[in-house]
């Protein structure tokens, strides 16, 4: 499963009702070959969900996930943090055995 906390939860339903997306709208988490580290992080929107998807539903946010991403983010937490280092998503991923110094990328 991948999770998120609460202040992501905030800041995904803040961007949803901003760009006047449908209700239905789901916070699609993937990756992608790439990054300093071999694998990057995609966060995105997403209207269609697919029948292989995972789905995760916290808090009336659905969190979907593409089988093959799903095998290194099972475990993921996504948060979301707002300080003099900067703002955005943040990923807590267990399978990863190297994150690079920016965080956006990693090895499994």
């Amino acid at each position: 499963m991948i999770s998120i906390t609460e202040r992501a939860l905030i800041e995904v339903k803040r961007i949803i009702e901003e760009q006047s997306l449908p209700e239905e709208t789901a916070l699609r988490v993937g990756v992608k070959g790439g990054g300093c580290s071999g694998f990057s992080y995609t966060l995105g929107f997403d209207d269609n969900v697919n029948e292989t998807d995972q789905v995760h539903e916290e808090n009336g946010v659905r969190v979907v996930c593409d089988p093959k991403s799903f095998l290194y983010l099972n475990g993921t937490q996504i948060d979301f943090e707002d300080n003099l280092m900067g703002r955005g998503f943040k990923f807590g991923n267990p399978n990863a055995s190297k994150t690079c110094g920016c965080g956006e990328s990693f090895t499994v």
